[in-house]
């Protein structure tokens, strides 16, 4: 593999390697202790509250999706050529995956598929994530130096704007296209908004059943002594009629 050719800068093999969303080891009983931060100067991930001595390093924010980790489009192209890799749309910006994803089945029919592992794409992208089209580039052109830029400042979010979380209900889709197709996209042939759809109206069905059971629970009748007596009056069984005497 490309990595152990010793083809890539330090940084970025650190950050292809390194687990992110792991609780900090140092911060372990604070709250909001999730590695989503990579700084690129020392090549470590880091917590919310390791941030203090690396405010003035490079630091990239790493979001996840579906379990999937994901950079924002505006910062990765600061750093290397993101063209042709696949970018989705949430919240109103643009985003691409990190990593190749496992594919659920191994299906290829008409369209465009990625160069390197054949997962279906929307034209005219050639690359579903950034180690794809990083593979690509070593397998067919010896190096990606070509295509690194230096980038000299790389800041993160306003605090309290970004935790690096996206929800099941943030649509992602595919930047640039208004038309979805079956088999296009980035969940594994299956078109975001149907996940988050999914997702979304499952949550929609546990908060209804939850309130109608909450007003079963206002609304039931309460036995008062009262209709106690009259439902044992009707379910009284009547004796047996007698005939009124002749005269």
């Amino acid at each position: 593999m490309f990595l152990e050719a010793n083809l890539l800068p330090r940084w970025l093999e650190a950050l292809l390697t390194e687990k992110f969303f792991n609780a900090c080891v140092i911060h372990e009983d604070a709250k909001k202790n999730e590695k989503n931060v990579y700084c690129l100067n020392c090549c470590i991930s880091l917590c919310p509250h390791c941030l203090s001595p690396h405010r003035s390093h490079r630091l990239l924010q790493i979001r996840r999706y579906v379990y999937h980790d994901v950079l924002r489009l505006d910062d990765a192209a600061k750093l290397i050529d993101c063209t042709f890799v696949q970018s989705y749309t949430t919240n109103s910006a643009k985003v691409i995956f990190l990593h190749q994803r496992p594919q659920t089945r191994n299906f290829k029919g008409s369209g465009k598929f990625c160069s390197t592992c054949d997962r279906s794409l929307q034209d005219p992208y050639l690359f579903c994530s950034l180690s794809c089209k990083i593979d690509y580039l070593i397998r067919t052109e010896g190096g990606i130096s070509a295509y690194l830029f230096d980038c000299e400042t790389l800041t993160l979010p306003e605090p309290g704007l970004d935790d690096g979380f996206m929800t099941p209900d943030s649509v992602l889709e595919p930047a640039g296209s208004s038309r979805t197709s079956s088999g296009s996209g980035g969940c594994g042939g299956v078109d975001c908004r149907t996940v988050a759809c999914t997702a979304t109206t499952e949550i929609v069905r546990k908060k209804r059943s939850s309130l109608s059971s909450a007003y079963r629970a206002v609304f039931r009748p309460v036995c008062s002594p009262v209709s106690e007596i009259s439902a044992s009056l009707m379910n009284r069984r009547k004796g047996t009629p007698q005939r009124a005497p002749l005269y």
